[in-house]
């Protein structure tokens, strides 16, 4: 009887004990919090009311979907004992709001200060470590290496190869190699007309090691458009380690600009010059950019067509197997192998036309009209196959 009784207690225990724990990680899961999503409504009245650590992100962009976790995490520790919001803001639906924060790159990591509208970008590591660090600094004033008063501004990190450079990093990033910088005010007509296609010419050169393309906003930052005497809008000059060389003045094509770009490099010295001479093959032996100059390159043969993001971790692993496909082609006339970035302005709405609706997408056209979407192996023997297909002539019956 005492037996019966003793396991009877025991048991409640247990019972009183799984209730207990159930409790406890239903109350944990219940508490966790993440971090705070801001917009262009709200991000300018709740920045000022306490000290914020804001991550500047695009959703579709791979070092950013890898990091939101660990900013997740970091917003529920910071939650529980630091005096500091962890927010963040989708810079593709609120595009302008980044823009009005000089974001250029993503994620941005930037700390805003109690009542200041301006933050001050964060640099270092990302790991969970590294991050709590900067909070137990920003919330105590010690304990970590990371001072955010001293840090200095890093050379700007490019977007489909262009930079938007300030005063603080300007002097910095052309004070060695060659620059075709673009000195602009948002407001001005011939900029807005200009810069889809000063954007073209960046990515059109990002794999270039020779020359940087960039941008300036002279309203934001006079002292370096007054330094280079800047009297309209645009100025595109020719800079070589941090002095002015040449200002272009020619039609303002993507041809014009790139073929400008090939004649400054062509000046250089012997070496750089073997290198430009074949400018042009170091790059895609088509990038098509409007619905025009797309249906003019695919109207004669077999063409190979990959539509692509640059932030596609599928389309980044494809690149170089692209360019061995494409070399495989080389002396073959009747077969084009071709690449349309489709986060251009000038190629949306050619992406649209062609129904591409997932990145990477690789279509097959002849004589201009589509025949197959290929949604094989990613391979270049596979792919090689697949374009032989269409281009060995068949056997008749």
């Amino acid at each position: 009887m005492n037996t019966i009784m003793l396991n009877s207690v025991m048991l409640k225990k247990r019972i009183f004990l799984l209730v207990f724990l159930l409790s406890q990680v239903n109350s944990e899961e219940e508490d966790h919090v993440q971090a705070v999503q801001y917009t262009s409504t709200n991000f300018s009245t709740e920045i000022k009311k306490k000290d914020h650590f804001v991550m500047f992100y695009d959703p579709w962009f791979s070092t950013c979907i890898k990091l939101e976790p660990i900013w997740d995490q970091l917003a529920d520790i910071s939650h529980k004992n630091y005096n500091i919001n962890i927010a963040k803001v989708d810079c593709v639906s609120d595009s302008n709001l980044c823009k009005s924060h000089h974001v250029t790159y993503y994620p941005t990591l930037k700390y805003f200060k109690a009542g200041e509208e301006r933050g001050q970008e964060y640099t270092g590591e990302t790991t969970l470590s590294a991050l709590l660090s900067v909070i137990s600094y920003i919330n105590q004033g010690e304990g970590t290496t990371f001072e955010i008063e001293d840090v200095v501004p890093s050379p700007p990190k490019p977007l489909n190869g262009l930079l938007e450079l300030t005063e603080d990093t300007f002097d910095k990033h052309v004070s060695t190699g060659y620059h075709f910088v673009k000195f602009y005010a948002p407001w001005c007509g011939h900029c807005q007309k200009l810069a889809p296609t000063w954007e073209e010419l960046a990515n059109s050169l990002r794999n270039n090691n020779f020359v940087s393309i960039s941008k300036i906003d002279c309203t934001q930052h006079h002292s370096i458009c007054g330094q280079f005497e800047i009297k309209g809008y645009p100025t595109l000059l020719w800079i070589k380690d941090g002095k002015k060389v040449d200002q272009y003045t020619g039609q303002r094509t993507h041809e014009e600009l790139r073929a400008y770009t090939s004649k400054m490099l062509g000046k250089v010295d012997d070496q750089v010059n073997v290198k430009t001479e074949n400018l042009e093959s170091t790059t895609p032996n088509v990038l098509s950019l409007t619905r025009e100059s797309f249906k003019h390159n695919i109207e004669n043969g077999v063409s190979f067509v990959k539509f692509f993001a640059p932030w596609c971790g599928h389309c980044k692993r494809l690149a170089p197997i692209w360019k061995d496909l494409e070399k495989k082609f080389l002396t073959n006339d009747n077969v084009n192998i071709i690449k349309v970035d489709c986060t251009l302005d000038v190629s949306k709405s050619l992406c649209d036309e062609q129904e591409v609706d997932s990145f990477p997408t690789l279509h097959l056209y002849r004589d201009g009209y589509k025949l197959s979407e290929y949604k094989g192996a990613r391979n270049l023997d596979d792919l090689y196959e697949f374009v032989m297909n269409y281009v060995q002539p068949r056997d008749e019956l």
